[in-house]
Protein backbone atom coordinates (compact mmCIF):
# COMPACT_ATOMS: atom_id res chain seq x y z
CA UNK A 1 0.00 0.00 0.00
CA UNK A 2 1.61 3.30 -0.79
CA UNK A 3 0.47 6.13 2.28
CA UNK A 4 -0.02 9.94 0.99
CA UNK A 5 -0.13 12.51 3.70
CA UNK A 6 -0.76 16.30 2.45
CA UNK A 7 -1.06 18.77 4.79
CA UNK A 8 -2.28 16.83 7.60
CA UNK A 9 -3.03 18.95 10.76
CA UNK A 10 -4.85 17.88 14.25
CA UNK A 11 -5.81 20.62 16.77
CA UNK A 12 -7.78 20.57 19.97
CA UNK A 13 -8.62 24.00 20.27
CA UNK A 14 -5.62 25.91 20.65
CA UNK A 15 -3.30 22.88 21.16
CA UNK A 16 -1.70 21.77 18.23
CA UNK A 17 -0.86 18.15 18.02
CA UNK A 18 -0.08 17.75 14.23
CA UNK A 19 0.58 20.91 12.16
CA UNK A 20 0.88 20.37 8.19
CA UNK A 21 2.35 17.08 7.64
CA UNK A 22 3.06 16.44 4.40
CA UNK A 23 4.66 12.99 3.16
CA UNK A 24 4.81 10.17 1.01
CA UNK A 25 5.23 6.42 1.99
CA UNK A 26 6.10 3.52 -0.77
CA UNK A 27 4.68 0.56 -1.16
CA UNK A 28 6.45 -2.16 0.86
CA UNK A 29 8.37 0.63 2.95
CA UNK A 30 9.05 0.71 6.59
CA UNK A 31 8.95 4.37 7.74
CA UNK A 32 9.80 5.54 11.55
CA UNK A 33 8.14 8.40 12.64
CA UNK A 34 11.10 9.61 15.35
CA UNK A 35 10.62 12.61 18.39
CA UNK A 36 10.40 13.63 21.97
CA UNK A 37 7.24 13.42 23.65
CA UNK A 38 4.19 15.45 22.24
CA UNK A 39 6.08 16.35 18.85
CA UNK A 40 3.29 14.84 16.94
CA UNK A 41 4.24 11.30 16.13
CA UNK A 42 1.41 9.38 17.77
CA UNK A 43 -1.52 11.65 16.56
CA UNK A 44 -0.21 11.27 13.77
CA UNK A 45 -0.45 7.41 13.64
CA UNK A 46 -4.10 7.58 14.95
CA UNK A 47 -5.22 10.02 11.94
CA UNK A 48 -3.86 7.26 9.53
CA UNK A 49 -5.41 4.68 11.76
CA UNK A 50 -8.78 6.27 11.17
CA UNK A 51 -8.95 6.46 15.27
CA UNK A 52 -8.59 10.38 15.20
CA UNK A 53 -10.43 12.71 12.27
CA UNK A 54 -8.11 15.22 10.84
CA UNK A 55 -9.03 18.99 11.59
CA UNK A 56 -7.54 19.92 8.15
CA UNK A 57 -5.24 17.87 5.52
CA UNK A 58 -5.79 14.59 3.38
CA UNK A 59 -4.57 10.93 3.86
CA UNK A 60 -4.54 8.57 0.75
CA UNK A 61 -4.08 4.95 0.50
CA UNK A 62 -3.61 4.06 -3.24
CA UNK A 63 -4.41 7.05 -4.24
CA UNK A 64 -7.82 6.88 -2.61
CA UNK A 65 -9.12 9.46 -0.01
CA UNK A 66 -9.77 7.80 2.84
CA UNK A 67 -10.30 10.75 5.58
CA UNK A 68 -14.37 8.99 5.97
CA UNK A 69 -13.31 5.41 6.03
CA UNK A 70 -14.03 3.76 8.81
CA UNK A 71 -10.64 2.65 11.03
CA UNK A 72 -12.03 -1.31 10.23
CA UNK A 73 -12.05 -0.85 6.89
CA UNK A 74 -8.54 0.76 6.05
CA UNK A 75 -7.04 -2.47 5.61
CA UNK A 76 -4.40 -2.12 8.85
CA UNK A 77 -2.67 -3.61 11.26
CA UNK A 78 -2.03 -2.51 14.43
CA UNK A 79 0.00 -2.97 17.66
CA UNK A 80 0.00 -0.73 20.98
CA UNK A 81 2.52 0.21 23.31
CA UNK A 82 0.10 -1.55 26.09
CA UNK A 83 0.08 -4.62 23.70
CA UNK A 84 -3.80 -4.52 24.71
CA UNK A 85 -4.42 -8.00 24.94
CA UNK A 86 -7.42 -9.38 26.39
CA UNK A 87 -6.75 -10.81 29.59
CA UNK A 88 -9.55 -13.76 29.98
CA UNK A 89 -9.22 -15.10 26.52
CA UNK A 90 -6.08 -17.78 25.38
CA UNK A 91 -3.44 -17.13 22.73
CA UNK A 92 -5.11 -18.37 20.43
CA UNK A 93 -8.34 -16.27 20.96
CA UNK A 94 -6.75 -13.16 20.85
CA UNK A 95 -4.84 -14.26 17.69
CA UNK A 96 -7.87 -15.04 15.76
CA UNK A 97 -10.23 -12.30 17.16
CA UNK A 98 -10.03 -10.26 13.77
CA UNK A 99 -11.23 -13.23 12.45
CA UNK A 100 -13.95 -13.63 14.31
CA UNK A 101 -15.06 -10.38 13.82
CA UNK A 102 -15.00 -11.10 9.76
CA UNK A 103 -16.90 -13.93 10.27
CA UNK A 104 -13.96 -16.09 8.57
CA UNK A 105 -15.05 -19.70 8.60
CA UNK A 106 -13.29 -22.21 11.58
CA UNK A 107 -11.35 -24.44 9.92
CA UNK A 108 -9.91 -21.35 7.97
CA UNK A 109 -9.75 -18.98 11.09
CA UNK A 110 -8.05 -21.63 13.03
CA UNK A 111 -5.49 -22.45 10.14
CA UNK A 112 -4.68 -18.46 9.48
CA UNK A 113 -4.27 -18.45 12.87
CA UNK A 114 -1.79 -21.13 13.74
CA UNK A 115 0.13 -20.60 11.04
CA UNK A 116 1.08 -16.78 12.32
CA UNK A 117 1.53 -18.48 15.78
CA UNK A 118 4.07 -20.27 14.47
CA UNK A 119 5.18 -17.51 12.52
CA UNK A 120 5.85 -15.63 15.79
CA UNK A 121 7.38 -18.24 17.78
CA UNK A 122 4.51 -18.96 20.24
CA UNK A 123 2.77 -21.80 18.33
CA UNK A 124 3.22 -23.98 21.45
CA UNK A 125 1.56 -21.23 23.77
CA UNK A 126 -1.89 -21.34 22.04
CA UNK A 127 -4.03 -22.40 25.60
CA UNK A 128 -2.09 -19.88 27.60
CA UNK A 129 -3.77 -16.63 29.08
CA UNK A 130 -1.81 -13.37 28.35
CA UNK A 131 -1.03 -13.46 32.24
CA UNK A 132 1.05 -16.53 31.91
CA UNK A 133 3.28 -14.99 29.58
CA UNK A 134 6.39 -12.85 29.37
CA UNK A 135 6.30 -9.25 28.16
CA UNK A 136 7.94 -10.55 24.90
CA UNK A 137 5.40 -13.37 24.76
CA UNK A 138 2.82 -10.60 24.88
CA UNK A 139 4.16 -8.58 22.55
CA UNK A 140 4.64 -11.56 19.75
CA UNK A 141 0.68 -12.19 20.93
CA UNK A 142 0.12 -8.47 19.65
CA UNK A 143 1.91 -8.59 16.29
CA UNK A 144 0.15 -12.47 15.11
CA UNK A 145 -3.27 -10.50 16.12
CA UNK A 146 -2.36 -7.60 13.63
CA UNK A 147 -0.80 -9.78 11.32
CA UNK A 148 -3.61 -12.66 10.80
CA UNK A 149 -5.90 -10.16 9.32
CA UNK A 150 -3.75 -9.61 6.62
CA UNK A 151 -3.37 -6.32 6.31
CA UNK A 152 -2.00 -4.03 3.83
CA UNK A 153 -0.65 -1.51 5.90
CA UNK A 154 0.92 -1.89 9.48
CA UNK A 155 1.01 0.25 12.52
CA UNK A 156 3.53 0.43 15.38
CA UNK A 157 2.84 2.73 18.53
CA UNK A 158 6.24 2.53 20.69
CA UNK A 159 5.62 -1.13 20.71
CA UNK A 160 9.10 -2.29 22.29
CA UNK A 161 9.05 0.49 25.16
CA UNK A 162 7.60 -1.72 27.53
CA UNK A 163 10.32 -4.38 27.24
CA UNK A 164 13.81 -5.11 28.89
CA UNK A 165 16.87 -3.57 26.72
CA UNK A 166 18.27 -7.36 25.51
CA UNK A 167 14.82 -8.40 24.19
CA UNK A 168 14.34 -4.82 22.45
CA UNK A 169 17.21 -5.81 20.60
CA UNK A 170 15.56 -9.16 19.56
CA UNK A 171 12.45 -7.84 18.73
CA UNK A 172 13.82 -5.10 16.34
CA UNK A 173 15.45 -7.70 14.31
CA UNK A 174 12.31 -9.74 14.20
CA UNK A 175 9.83 -7.25 13.55
CA UNK A 176 12.22 -5.87 10.92
CA UNK A 177 13.08 -9.42 8.95
CA UNK A 178 8.72 -9.88 9.25
CA UNK A 179 8.07 -6.71 7.35
CA UNK A 180 10.57 -7.64 4.93
CA UNK A 181 9.46 -10.84 4.26
CA UNK A 182 5.97 -10.10 4.15
CA UNK A 183 6.38 -6.38 1.63
CA UNK A 184 4.10 -4.86 4.23
CA UNK A 185 4.46 -1.13 4.45
CA UNK A 186 5.00 -0.21 8.11
CA UNK A 187 4.94 2.68 10.02
CA UNK A 188 6.53 2.69 13.28
CA UNK A 189 6.34 5.11 16.09
CA UNK A 190 9.32 5.51 18.39
CA UNK A 191 11.42 8.05 20.45
CA UNK A 192 14.33 5.77 20.53
CA UNK A 193 16.46 6.65 17.71
CA UNK A 194 18.62 3.41 17.67
CA UNK A 195 14.98 1.62 17.01
CA UNK A 196 14.53 4.62 13.99
CA UNK A 197 18.07 4.55 12.80
CA UNK A 198 18.11 0.36 12.70
CA UNK A 199 14.67 -0.39 11.56
CA UNK A 200 13.50 2.18 9.09
CA UNK A 201 14.21 2.81 5.24
CA UNK A 202 13.25 6.74 5.89
CA UNK A 203 12.33 8.44 9.15
CA UNK A 204 10.50 11.50 9.33
CA UNK A 205 11.85 13.60 12.31
CA UNK A 206 9.05 15.71 14.16
CA UNK A 207 9.48 18.67 16.53
CA UNK A 208 6.16 20.73 18.25
CA UNK A 209 3.72 19.13 16.09
CA UNK A 210 5.88 19.87 12.70
CA UNK A 211 7.91 17.71 10.33
CA UNK A 212 11.44 18.66 10.81
CA UNK A 213 12.92 16.57 8.16
CA UNK A 214 12.28 13.30 6.25
CA UNK A 215 15.07 11.14 5.03
CA UNK A 216 17.01 8.19 5.24
CA UNK A 217 18.88 7.02 8.46
CA UNK A 218 22.16 7.90 6.75
CA UNK A 219 21.25 11.42 5.30
CA UNK A 220 20.08 12.03 9.07
CA UNK A 221 22.80 11.41 10.76
CA UNK A 222 25.78 12.87 8.37
CA UNK A 223 23.94 15.61 6.98
CA UNK A 224 21.42 17.03 9.54
CA UNK A 225 19.77 19.74 8.51
CA UNK A 226 18.44 21.06 11.60
CA UNK A 227 20.75 21.72 15.06
CA UNK A 228 17.33 19.33 16.46
CA UNK A 229 18.25 16.73 14.08
CA UNK A 230 21.94 16.65 15.18
CA UNK A 231 21.72 16.61 18.49
CA UNK A 232 18.57 14.16 18.59
CA UNK A 233 20.07 11.90 16.31
CA UNK A 234 22.68 10.33 17.66
CA UNK A 235 24.40 8.64 20.48
CA UNK A 236 26.72 10.10 22.27
CA UNK A 237 24.86 13.42 21.05
CA UNK A 238 27.05 15.36 18.87
CA UNK A 239 29.49 18.17 20.54
CA UNK A 240 28.59 21.77 19.76
CA UNK A 241 30.24 25.25 20.34
CA UNK A 242 30.15 28.23 19.30
CA UNK A 243 33.18 29.87 16.99
CA UNK A 244 33.63 32.57 14.40
CA UNK A 245 35.08 30.95 11.09
CA UNK A 246 37.60 33.42 9.32
CA UNK A 247 40.01 32.94 6.81
CA UNK A 248 43.77 32.86 6.93
CA UNK A 249 46.70 32.35 4.47
CA UNK A 250 44.30 30.34 2.84
CA UNK A 251 43.11 28.06 5.29
CA UNK A 252 39.87 28.08 7.26
CA UNK A 253 39.59 28.11 10.62
CA UNK A 254 36.52 27.81 13.33
CA UNK A 255 37.84 30.19 16.09
CA UNK A 256 36.72 30.94 19.58
CA UNK A 257 38.28 31.54 22.71
CA UNK A 258 41.05 29.07 23.41
CA UNK A 259 40.50 26.48 20.22
CA UNK A 260 41.56 27.21 16.66
CA UNK A 261 40.18 24.30 14.14
CA UNK A 262 41.16 24.05 10.43
CA UNK A 263 38.08 23.16 8.05
CA UNK A 264 38.06 21.93 4.59
CA UNK A 265 37.21 24.89 2.42
CA UNK A 266 34.14 23.28 0.89
CA UNK A 267 32.77 23.81 4.70
CA UNK A 268 34.48 26.83 5.76
CA UNK A 269 33.41 28.59 2.82
CA UNK A 270 29.97 28.51 3.77
CA UNK A 271 30.60 29.54 7.17
CA UNK A 272 33.03 32.66 7.07
CA UNK A 273 31.76 35.71 7.26
CA UNK A 274 28.62 35.07 8.92
CA UNK A 275 29.99 36.29 12.52
CA UNK A 276 29.27 33.33 15.25
CA UNK A 277 28.13 30.40 14.18
CA UNK A 278 27.46 26.83 16.08
CA UNK A 279 30.06 24.23 15.45
CA UNK A 280 28.76 20.57 15.24
CA UNK A 281 30.68 17.49 15.94
CA UNK A 282 30.24 13.94 16.42
CA UNK A 283 32.88 11.89 19.48
CA UNK A 284 33.62 9.84 17.46
CA UNK A 285 34.80 12.10 14.93
CA UNK A 286 37.37 13.25 17.69
CA UNK A 287 40.25 10.55 18.54
CA UNK A 288 43.01 10.96 21.25
CA UNK A 289 46.71 11.94 19.00
CA UNK A 290 49.77 13.22 20.14
CA UNK A 291 49.26 15.56 17.60
CA UNK A 292 46.43 17.24 18.92
CA UNK A 293 45.16 20.05 20.76
CA UNK A 294 45.78 19.57 24.52
CA UNK A 295 42.95 19.65 26.99
CA UNK A 296 41.83 18.55 30.63
CA UNK A 297 39.59 15.54 31.32
CA UNK A 298 37.01 16.84 33.82
CA UNK A 299 34.80 13.47 33.32
CA UNK A 300 35.41 9.48 32.58
CA UNK A 301 32.36 7.75 32.04
CA UNK A 302 32.97 3.94 31.68
CA UNK A 303 30.89 2.25 29.13
CA UNK A 304 32.14 -0.98 28.89
CA UNK A 305 33.36 -1.21 25.43
CA UNK A 306 34.30 2.61 25.25
CA UNK A 307 35.16 5.21 28.00
CA UNK A 308 33.42 8.23 27.49
CA UNK A 309 35.53 11.51 28.07
CA UNK A 310 34.31 14.88 28.88
CA UNK A 311 37.28 17.07 27.52
CA UNK A 312 37.51 21.29 28.39
CA UNK A 313 39.87 22.86 25.83
CA UNK A 314 39.55 26.69 27.36
CA UNK A 315 35.66 27.59 27.55
CA UNK A 316 34.59 24.47 25.14
CA UNK A 317 33.30 21.13 26.73
CA UNK A 318 34.15 18.14 24.34
CA UNK A 319 32.77 14.50 24.13
CA UNK A 320 35.19 12.11 23.11
CA UNK A 321 35.39 8.13 22.68
CA UNK A 322 38.53 6.69 24.21
CA UNK A 323 39.97 3.31 24.59
CA UNK A 324 39.44 1.93 28.41
CA UNK A 325 42.82 0.19 28.40
CA UNK A 326 43.99 4.14 27.84
CA UNK A 327 43.11 4.43 31.87
CA UNK A 328 42.69 8.01 31.38
CA UNK A 329 41.86 9.60 34.83
CA UNK A 330 39.36 12.89 35.72
CA UNK A 331 42.50 15.57 35.79
CA UNK A 332 44.98 14.23 33.18
CA UNK A 333 45.85 16.29 29.75
CA UNK A 334 44.86 14.51 26.91
CA UNK A 335 45.51 15.53 22.67
CA UNK A 336 42.11 15.75 20.68
CA UNK A 337 42.77 15.43 16.72
CA UNK A 338 39.36 16.42 14.65
CA UNK A 339 38.11 14.99 11.60
CA UNK A 340 36.83 18.32 10.38
CA UNK A 341 35.50 16.46 7.04
CA UNK A 342 32.50 15.87 9.65
CA UNK A 343 32.34 19.15 10.60
CA UNK A 344 28.54 21.17 10.49
CA UNK A 345 28.21 24.16 11.11
CA UNK A 346 24.66 26.18 12.25
CA UNK A 347 22.59 29.51 12.26
CA UNK A 348 22.33 30.40 15.67
CA UNK A 349 19.21 32.18 15.22
CA UNK A 350 17.26 30.10 12.63
CA UNK A 351 19.17 27.10 13.84
CA UNK A 352 19.30 25.44 10.26
CA UNK A 353 22.39 24.01 8.78
CA UNK A 354 24.48 26.03 6.69
CA UNK A 355 25.61 23.22 4.80
CA UNK A 356 22.48 22.75 2.93
CA UNK A 357 22.72 26.08 1.27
Amino acid sequence: MRVELENLTKKWGDVVGADGITLEIEHGEFVAFLGPSGCGKTTTLLMIAGIYKPTAGIIRFDGKVVNRVAPKDRGIGMVFQSYALYPHMTVFKNISYPLKLQKVPKDELRRRTQRVADMMGIGHLMDRKPAQLSGGQQQRVALGRALVKEPRLLLFDEPLSNLDARLRLTMRGEIKRLQMELGITSIYVTHDQVEAMTMADRVAVMRDGKLQAYAPPDELYDRPRTLFIAGFIGNPPMNFWRAEVVQREGTFYARQAGLEVPVPAERGEKAAGRGEVIVGLRPEDLTLSEEGIPGEVYVVEPLGRDDLLDVRIGETSLRVLADPALNIRIGDTVRLKFNTNKIQFFDPETEESLLWE
